[in-house]
């Protein structure tokens, strides 16, 4: 079995500017229902994500499935167009500050000076801005490998074609040149001049990959986004891909985006690590920071849920509860719906009501209708008076979690409905809490002194 060497995650990122910078990021997809398909809303795969990957670190992006990270990879390889939000390439720090302090200006406000002055930056860095030769260097300088190497190879075509087409469409080699750029290439990854008149179904999952890999160090690019390019494989062949990776980012100076759900992966291979959970970044640091020291209690979920290589006798927590939905996500904190520390300023809201009445499944069938006037207010209509009335001595009495039932401003009963609203709370944001650890967790942030 080949053995995986050690990446030690330094205290601090390699130094470097910053190749990708993410400011508000969103992808929204829309929800269509009936026969002429109507938007109904939105699904917010990324709902808000900021971050920078500098020159020549890892940063490594991970969370549950379904929380936005593969989604979010697309968007900055250009694969996808964000709904909002700016990724910019190459951006410097006088433009950077710019940014930042003009989009913090309500655009109705901006002078035109401002505006001349964004649209120059935006055109010259923004991806989804970009056009000419700007995009031409962008593209050709951001790479992405996938999770499932078969699908994203053309069956159809040699892996000398496959791995010397960026070549082509770049026109820096053809002919017998080309052939030995594609041998260079392929003898970088493992593989070799035997390979050239293969098919992608010729050869295994590991060198399936090592070919996309090839395919993705064609033209030489500062940038790849890795999309969980181990997950698909055997231990000892993901051992094998690993290191190949990181003696690559050594020997080329490669940044890379490392995209996974395995903690123990992420943990090895990265400088940086940023965590989403539906949609948003709740935590971000570096690896050592985020391992020994964690600061949202969904990273101390994944931790626990990861298996403990030191000691395979220890216990695995799995995360409890179900992820809320997409298209309707939590107004506060996204994760307090599953928190076992939880606290009255987390964002409970009515849907929280409505998925304790679940519990009781006598009284949530008697739940008629939920009238609502806001997220945190609202009018429960139950089929009888008696189910009011409990639903209503349950929530005064302290039966529902503690946490809820402090958040709650007002409960009252009329006939067979309860008017219930709870304290608005405004969406929680990224806080440093010192030496770039950052978190959106209200018992590490300044949220806590409402406690």
């Amino acid at each position: 079995m080949t053995t995986l060497h050690h990446q030690t995650a330094p205290t601090t990122p390699r130094a470097g500017e910053p190749v990708m910078t993410l400011r508000d990021v969103e992808k929204h997809f829309p929800v269509k229902e009936g026969v002429i398909q109507r938007v109904v809303g939105q699904v917010r795969a990324v709902d808000g994500v900021s971050f920078e990957v500098r020159r020549g670190e890892t940063l490594g992006l991970v969370g549950e499935s379904g929380c936005g990270k593969t989604t979010l990879g697309r968007a900055i390889a250009g694969l996808i167009q964000p709904t909002g939000g700016g990724i910019y390439f190459r951006l410097g720090d006088i433009d950077r500050a710019l940014v930042d302090d003009i989009s913090a200006i309500p655009e109705a406000d901006r002078t035109s000076a401002q505006r001349d002055r964004l649209r120059r930056i935006d055109s010259a860095h923004r991806i989804d801005e970009m056009s000419g030769e700007a995009w031409r260097t962008y593209r050709r300088n951001c790479q992405m490998v996938f999770q499932d190497a078969f699908s994203s190879l053309n069956p159809r075509q040699l892996i000398k074609d496959v791995v010397g087409r960026p070549l082509r469409v770049y026109k820096e080699a053809s002919g017998s040149e080309l052939t030995e750029r594609v041998v260079g290439l392929l003898e970088s990854v493992g593989l070799g001049r035997q390979h050239l008149y293969r098919y992608p179904h010729q050869f295994s999952g590991g060198q399936r990959q090592r070919v996309s890999i090839a395919r993705a160090l064609a033209l030489d690019p500062e940038f790849i986004v890795l999309d969980e390019p181990t997950s698909a494989l055997d231990v000892s062949v993901q051992a094998q891909i690993l290191n190949l990776l990181h003696e690559l980012q050594e020997e080329r100076g490669l940044t890379y985006l490392f995209i996974s759900h395995d903690l123990g992966v992420v943990q090895l291979m990265s400088d940086r690590i940023a965590v989403m959970y539906l949609g948003e970044v709740v935590e971000q640091g570096t690896a050592e920071e985020l391992f020994e020291d964690p600061r949202h209690p969904y990273t101390e979920a994944l931790l626990a849920a990861n298996p403990d290589v030191d000691d395979p006798d220890a216990e695995m927590q799995g995360l409890e509860g179900t992820v809320p939905d997409p298209a309707n996500p939590p107004e506060g904190c996204r994760f307090h719906t599953r928190c076992p520390v939880a606290t009255p300023i987390c964002g409970w809201e009515v849907d929280d009501a409505v998925a304790w009445l679940n519990l009781d499944p006598a009284v949530f069938e008697s739940l008629a209708d939920v009238e609502r006037r806001s997220n945190f207010d609202a009018t429960l209509v139950f089929g009888d008076e008696a189910s009011a009335a409990t639903v209503t001595k349950a929530m005064e009495n302290g039966t529902v979690p503690s946490a809820m039932a402090s958040a709650l401003e007002h409960v009252s009963t009329d006939d067979n409905k309860v008017h219930i609203r709870f304290a608005d709370v405004d969406p929680v944001e990224l806080e440093d809490i010192g030496d770039g650890h950052l978190t959106n967790c209200v018992l590490h942030t300044s949220r806590r002194r409402k406690l």
